[in-house]
């Protein structure tokens, strides 16, 4: 079982299946929130390949910061398909989306059945964030399988940018 920290001091164990590269990106259902509780599908084969980038709440300060930056450094990929998962409403993630100017990725939630968290190895099982997401990243090529995977250690810190956006560049 994979295990992050929070504030370096919890250890707090993943739930669900962990997805590593060269796995089959299982194909799950999110909502999203523009346009709003709209499905959205988050793995397997697809035209484009997919960026999925995994935050623990939109309402946080590295949330909020990792979610504007991607905002802007993704626009320039092209054929990349992008999605923000979270645990988040719809509704505070459609505000939180007009706020801070979100148009280059598709905020999604996984609150109505976790679906994707326990799928994807990303649900917090304990700790005093148990229920939200994990911080992660993961590439998926149009075959459906996972390219790259960015397991953030301390929840509370970014991921590494330059790495991400190169392995976005290089799965297409």
């Amino acid at each position: 079982m994979a295990t992050v920290t929070f504030k370096n001091d919890t250890v707090c164990n993943l739930a669900g299946t962990e997805i590593n590269v060269g796995d089959a990106a299982p194909e799950v259902t999110v909502v999203n929130c523009n346009p709003m509780l709209q499905n959205e599908t988050v793995g397997g084969a697809q035209e484009q390949v997919q960026l999925v980038i995994v935050v623990p709440s939109l309402d946080t300060g590295v949330c909020d910061a990792e979610t504007r930056r991607f905002n802007t450094e993704v626009a320039s990929l092209e054929n990349v398909n992008v999605k923000t998962v979270s645990m988040d409403l719809p509704f505070s993630a459609a505000n939180f989306c007009s706020t801070a100017g979100i148009d280059n990725i598709a905020v999604c939630s996984d609150f109505r059945n976790k679906d994707f968290s326990n799928a994807y190895g990303m649900l917090l099982a304990d700790g005093p964030l148990a229920g939200v997401t994990c911080r992660a990243i993961f590439v998926i090529g149009t075959d459906g399988k996972v390219a790259y995977k960015q397991l953030v250690p301390e929840i509370t810190q970014e991921p590494d940018y330059d790495e991400v956006l190169a392995a976005a560049k290089a799965a297409n």
